[in-house]
């Protein structure tokens, strides 16, 4: 009994090395170690839309690309996204080129990019597209395992009437946080 004890009470190599492992750290909360890998966010996506499924997709960047994402010179905001010949590709995505990344490319920053998703899933996605009259929206870029991954989200459009219940729901959250912070001083 007392090697199992022994046994129990040791911590994993990984874990007692000291050394960086490319992971979040763990005395984070979830949402702080995701925003730690995250590289742009589209909010009005989620004001504009109802989003229905997420989908991660990976990307196909050049190199100055890369350089500039780690830079977070990325702007989702006017992004949409196509399916050509049964492949996805985002357009409007906006990545800024670095100064001094190459000086023998000229950089297009509103270059159309593919996306990569299993050719079952895409399927998938063409028939919602086509028979439900959703559309596909970037919702976030971030990394993964060292790799440039977009989140697409599966949204129907809102109307102008649910726009204003949203800023409502929002101004409404916002007076009560401000009213319960004031009484606790």
């Amino acid at each position: 009994m007392a090697t199992k004890e022994a046994s129990s009470s040791k911590k994993p190599a990984a874990a007692s090395s000291g050394k960086p492992t490319g992971k979040p750290a763990s005395n984070l909360s979830p949402k702080a170690a995701a925003a730690a890998i995250r590289i742009a966010d589209n909010k009005k996506a989620t004001f504009n839309y109802y989003i229905e499924e997420r989908f991660e997709a990976g990307m196909v960047l050049e190199g100055w690309e890369v350089k500039s994402v780690r830079e977070g010179k990325v702007q989702l905001t006017d992004g949409y996204v196509l399916i050509r010949n049964g492949e996805l590709f985002i357009i409007g995505c906006q990545i800024n080129p670095l100064g001094t990344a190459s000086t023998h490319i000229r950089p297009d920053s509103v270059r159309t990019k593919k996306l990569l998703m299993h050719k079952d899933e895409i399927r998938r996605l063409i028939g919602k597209i086509d028979q439900k009259g959703f559309t596909l929206v970037p919702l976030n870029m971030h990394w993964k395992a060292g790799k440039v991954k977009c989140e697409i989200g599966l949204g129907k459009g809102k109307a102008e009437h649910d726009k204003r219940d949203t800023i409502k729901d929002r101004e409404g959250k916002r007076e009560v946080d401000r009213a319960m912070k004031s009484r606790s001083r």
